[in-house]
């Protein structure tokens, strides 16, 4: 299977990062999404490809002097948080019906 994903534009409100860092915060990101779409997979319901508008993220506790390698990590995993694959979802599904 393939997965492509493309970010158009990331907000990140309340972070500053210099421009030089960019670059490590998106190699970052795209590492780390990479790897638990891998590992993981994608969620059910996105498997049949598409765009989406936003992809929903959960919050985030971040330390003050946060590595762009580290911060990329948890911005991705949140990001997966809303498109990835849960089997606790799943099962809670299964266990309703």
């Amino acid at each position: 299977m393939n997965i492509n994903v493309h970010i158009e534009r990331l907000v990140l409100d309340g972070i500053s990062i210099s421009a030089n860092q960019r670059p490590l915060l998106q190699a970052a990101i795209e590492s780390e999404l990479t790897r638990l779409l891998a590992t993981n997979g994608l969620a059910p319901h996105l498997l049949s490809g598409g765009a989406m508008p936003h992809a929903p993220a959960g919050s985030m506790q971040l330390a003050a002097d946060s590595k762009p390698t580290h911060l990329g990590q948890q911005i991705a995993q949140a990001v997966y948080g809303g498109i990835g694959h849960n089997p606790k979802d799943e099962a809670r599904t299964r266990d309703r019906v």
